[in-house]
């Protein structure tokens, strides 16, 4: 997740520095925010089977269509 924020970071960065356009900004920011809630989904998942005494390694990525479905 630390890697998914230092990109996200990176290519705000980039798009001030005129390295990179704001479409491809724009395109890469969405595929970072994709990956960063799966990775919370996976984290959640981990956290209510943990509380619920399963084991949290039964835990599992989803598709990004159906993290992205969800509303909060």
């Amino acid at each position: 997740m630390n890697k998914l924020v230092a990109e996200e970071q990176q290519l705000r960065e980039a798009l001030q520095q005129r390295e990179i356009d704001e479409s491809e900004e724009h395109q890469r920011l969405r595929a970072v925010e994709v990956q960063l809630d799966q990775c919370w989904d996976l984290l959640r998942q981990r956290r209510a089977l943990r509380e619920s005494g399963r084991d949290p390694q039964e835990a599992q990525v989803r598709p990004a269509d159906e993290v992205e479905g969800y509303l909060n």
